[in-house]
């Protein structure tokens, strides 16, 4: 080789399509993530907080440790085992930016332990979800909507900033089947109590006073002309699929107690707001979810005065407080697995980079093993069945 001459070392592109966006509800599975040299270089197709997602993974990652000093990941699943073992009436948390697999495992660790297990629904879509319960829903897939809804009604949401790529893909500029013009063929309305960036791609704006959204929707009659449809604007990318399962596992979609050995569903007295709030649970599992971050201050002052552990990449408010902190591979981007569209279609999440960390799932498994262990290795702590509340 000449002197002087520059070497070029070569960088492998890895292009991974058909990539499904864990930031949202709408949960779009036409991304493109080009992948060089084990790194996220770019992604198409994404809005702004799609690509933001994938883009800064790395960025903010929590660290493993146990009351503040650096641990080892064994011996943080070793304490959180610990912790969760010993609690007579814990907290299981969170779970809406992860996948179907750990939310099925964190289920199984709340049956054993005799756990209260709620999600971030409990403190948003909790009275949909009830509604539903009650008188069911009429509903339809965001495709149908694409290829069929000629009028298009967001009450009380803001997708052009919350959901980006929802009214490009299926709901105001789309082009379907029988809306082959796209915009041109619907009616787009916009109800809120004040305008928002959503009001200004509406073709009507009607601004209704807080609070009186019944009242309206009581004068409306909406299916005595024609056939509509519902559908909750979700927030968190799997937080539907949490829901599901929970919901296909114990018969409850949020606020499930199993401290008798079996499902109880009571909202106000098993919700993760009013066990907080009463100082009720003596232990908390956080998992892929801020609580401290967004909890009313009473709520978190419980919760930094108890044994708390957060599984979750990045760090947070609840990472910067809690006993023993689990960082896991970011569930759609360093892990794969299954997520459920906010229209309840499940789709495939696919891993594009690796991580020095395990998965939800996996650590989930590894604490649910240990705590077993310890259960019938006769320490003394009581089984699920026994955990009655006095």
């Amino acid at each position: 080789m000449a002197e002087g001459v520059a070497v070029k070392e070569a960088k492998e592109l890895t292009v991974v399509k058909g990539v499904t966006c864990p930031f949202c509800g709408v949960t779009c599975d036409d991304l493109e993530v080009h992948v060089v040299d084990g790194k996220i270089k770019d992604v198409k197709n994404a809005c702004v907080l799609g690509k933001d997602t994938f883009m800064h993974h790395l960025e903010g990652w929590a660290t493993p440790r146990i009351k503040g000093k650096p641990a080892t990941i064994d011996e943080c699943i070793e304490a959180a085992a610990e912790i969760l073992a010993k609690a007579k009436y814990p907290l299981i948390y969170g779970l809406d930016s992860t996948e179907l697999n750990a939310q099925r495992k964190a289920i199984e660790l709340a049956e054993l332990i005799g756990a209260n297990i709620d999600h971030t629904s409990s403190v948003c879509h909790a009275p949909s979800l009830q509604a539903v319960q009650t008188v069911g829903i009429s509903s339809c897939t965001v495709g149908e909507v694409k290829n069929r809804a000629d009028l298009i009604i967001f009450w009380g949401c803001n997708p052009a900033e919350a959901h980006p790529r929802h009214p490009s893909r299926y709901s105001v500029t789309a082009k379907g089947l029988f809306t082959p013009k796209g915009k041109k063929d619907r009616m787009v309305i916009n109800v809120d109590v004040r305008p928002t960036p959503t009001t200004r791609m509406a073709d009507a704006f009607i601004q209704v006073k807080p609070n009186s959204d019944y009242e309206v929707f009581s004068a409306l009659e909406l299916n005595r002309f024609t056939k509509f449809q519902c559908a909750p604007m979700r927030g968190h990318g799997n937080v539907v699929g949490m829901a599901q399962v929970l919901t296909w596992q114990t018969g409850y979609p949020f606020a499930v107690n199993m401290s008798r050995g079996y499902p109880r569903f009571n909202p106000g007295e098993y919700s993760v707001a009013d066990l907080l709030a009463h100082r009720e649970v003596d232990a908390a599992l956080i998992v892929a979810g801020d609580a401290i971050g967004n909890f009313p201050a009473k709520m978190a002052e419980h919760l930094q005065s108890i044994p708390l552990i957060a599984i979750d990449p990045k760090e947070s408010g609840t990472t910067k407080v809690a006993t023993v902190v689990i960082p896991t591979a970011q569930a759609g981007i360093a892990a794969g697995g299954m997520a459920y569209r906010m229209d309840h279609i499940p789709l495939v999440m696919k891993k594009v980079v690796d991580s020095p960390y395990p998965s939800d799932r996996e650590v989930l498994e590894r604490i649910l093993a240990k705590v077993s262990s310890m259960k019938n290795g006769g320490n003394g702590a009581p089984s699920p069945a026994s955990k009655g509340r006095g």
